[in-house]
């Protein structure tokens, strides 16, 4: 089943337009709002170069699900 969905907002415009394996292996300055400098900082504090090193940081997951169980307890 395919898939469509807009990230124009979420990502620099030269990622726009690539399919999702290549957005997930671009450096972390790819999403929208991350700088050089920040990519920088999450390489040297958590390892993280990628988007997919972002998505499956351990500590980024617990945050997001701890951010998601209070959602869902309002």
């Amino acid at each position: 089943m395919a898939i469509s969905v807009n990230l124009d907002k979420q990502l620099d415009k030269a990622y726009e337009e690539l399919e999702l394996s290549k957005i997930l292996d671009a450096p972390v300055a790819a999403l929208a709002g991350v700088s050089a400098g920040d990519a920088e900082k999450l390489a040297a504090a958590f390892n993280i170069k990628t988007v997919r090193d972002l998505g499956t940081n351990k500590q980024f997951k617990v945050a997001a699900a701890l951010v998601a169980l209070e959602q869902t307890s309002k």
